[in-house]
């Protein structure tokens, strides 16, 4: 799984609008068929993070990033093949367990498959 790097990246995820939530992640999302701007480079998977100094402190919004990309890689196979994903926390995330976390990002993302396969 590649990451979403560049502003431009960001904002074209963000704008679309689309989104899934649980309690602790928002993961906002775009098909690659949607993209308006780059559709002729075909890419696979790639995700992003947006963690707000609303979560925490360094140390902590690090540490929920670094829970992050563990369950993101984890997931990522039920993923459609070329999405750009970006994960929002929410600032209960800093205090929820891995174990929900881990569930919540499975729902998420089983979430945003069956959606895309109802645009198809």
């Amino acid at each position: 799984m590649e990451r979403l790097k560049s502003h431009r990246d960001f904002v074209a995820v963000l704008k679309r609008r689309r989104r899934v939530s649980r309690e602790d992640i928002v993961v906002h999302y775009l098909m690659c068929d949607d993209a308006v701007a780059d559709s002729a480079t075909e890419h696979g998977r790639r995700v992003g993070l947006a963690v707000s100094k609303a979560v925490g402190n360094a140390v902590t919004r690090n540490a929920v990033k670094r829970r992050f990309r563990v369950l993101a890689r984890q997931y990522e196979s039920i993923l459609p093949e070329s999405c750009d994903i970006v994960l929002r926390a929410k600032p209960s995330a800093a205090h929820a367990e891995f174990t929900a976390l881990d569930a919540q990002m499975k729902a998420c993302f089983e979430a945003v498959r069956r959606k895309a396969e109802r645009q198809q």
